[in-house]
């Protein structure tokens, strides 16, 4: 059970404080969201841990699933009389996320964590490396406005340190990389300053990848189940839920259960940032909209035929342009069904009040 702290301690500044002054006016308190379960929630206050439930009003006026909570999500809550609960009524804008399509064949956004400063974008030096998926973790990072960080765990079991090291620098254009252990401690300290004056950083990966020993190892004691490994190295999977933890030593950490699957959302201009490389030699070709496939005076066909540029580099860049292209189509066919059936909704309230006019009130 959380004790009581103050809200700086929780990751609050002037932007929410500044967006919850109209809740502040109709005496309602600001809370964070540690943890979301089926439509209940746990959540931080100054007065400690409470739990929580939405308000039917809030949640008959969220339009998409991306417009309730989410773990790191601050929202405006009441107290109830005599009870050690809150209903939330309002989710405040966000700052910084990692949200993905969610899985299935759905158009959906779904918010993973919600006020994040920086992704810590985790990855295992034990076979686990994946040059595609990094680009795919990296623009959707990049797209939320959280800034990624690569953090390579289990060092101390792997036999070719160098080339795995090197095989995630030539994805991860700009973008800091460190190297840890969990066993050993080494590079954990390093990782510390990320969350320096109460900065929120969101712990992502696929299972077993050595998240929840990161996580132990942050924190300093043993908070989250941690299992053996496997002959090949990879742990099995052990965290279950979205959970905002607060760190002893200050700020917080969202973890998140492993991935298998991750469907880009949006772009905003994640995918330029992930390929830095490609859109810093995109900018001498000769024509502005050159799609880097056969024009003329291409500069990016001119790097991957001279061998500056991987081919297999621009093939994954490609790739997710198509998938941000076709996710568009079917979101702008959503969106139009969506007001489709908001306009179906309001002529049946139209034609429902026509036939209650002039009756008197004895029919």
């Amino acid at each position: 059970m959380m004790q009581e702290t103050s809200l700086d301690t929780l990751g609050w500044d002037t932007h929410f404080a500044e967006h919850f002054k109209p809740f502040a006016d109709q005496g309602l308190i600001a809370a964070r969201v540690a943890v979301e379960h089926r439509g209940a929630y746990i959540v931080y206050t100054e007065l400690g841990e409470l739990q929580a439930k939405l308000t039917g009003r809030a949640r008959h006026d969220a339009v998409s699933r991306s417009d309730l909570p989410g773990v790191g999500d601050w929202v405006a809550a009441e107290m109830r009389p005599g009870e050690n609960k809150v209903a939330i009524h309002a989710v405040l804008p966000r700052r910084g996320q990692f949200s993905r399509n969610v899985a299935g064949f759905t158009t959906e956004e779904q918010i993973l964590a919600a006020n994040i400063d920086t992704t810590f974008i985790t990855t295992s030096l034990t076979g686990e490396l994946n040059q595609r998926r990094l680009e795919r973790y990296l623009t959707l990072a990049w797209a939320g406005g959280a800034n990624p960080v690569v953090v390579l765990t289990k060092a101390d079991i792997c036999d070719a340190l160098e080339p795995a090291v090197a095989q995630v620098e030539a994805v991860a254009v700009g973008v800091p990389v460190h190297i840890t252990s969990s066993v050993t401690g080494a590079g954990i300290d390093e990782l510390r300053s990320y969350f320096e004056r109460h900065r929120t950083v969101a712990l992502l990966g696929s299972s077993g990848v050595g998240k929840s020993s990161l996580v132990n190892a942050l924190l300093g004691s043993a908070l989250q189940d941690v299992q053996e490994l496997r002959n090949d190295g990879k742990g099995k999977h052990t965290t279950t839920k979205r959970e905002l933890i607060v760190l002893p030593g200050g700020g917080l950490m969202i973890d998140t259960p492993g991935m298998r699957e991750l469907q880009l959302w949006d772009d905003t201009g994640g995918l330029e940032e992930a390929f830095e490389d490609i859109s810093a030699v995109a900018g001498e070709c000769h024509f502005r909209d050159c799609r880097h496939e056969q024009e003329p005076g291409c500069a990016v066909l001119l790097a991957v035929a001279d061998g500056s540029l991987p081919q297999e580099r621009l093939d994954s860049y490609r790739k997710l342009q198509r998938e941000l292209h076709h996710l568009h189509l079917k979101q702008d066919r959503r969106a139009a069904s969506e007001q489709r059936r908001k306009h179906r909704v309001v002529q049946r309230s139209r034609r429902g009040t026509g036939r209650n006019v002039g009756r008197s009130t004895n029919d």
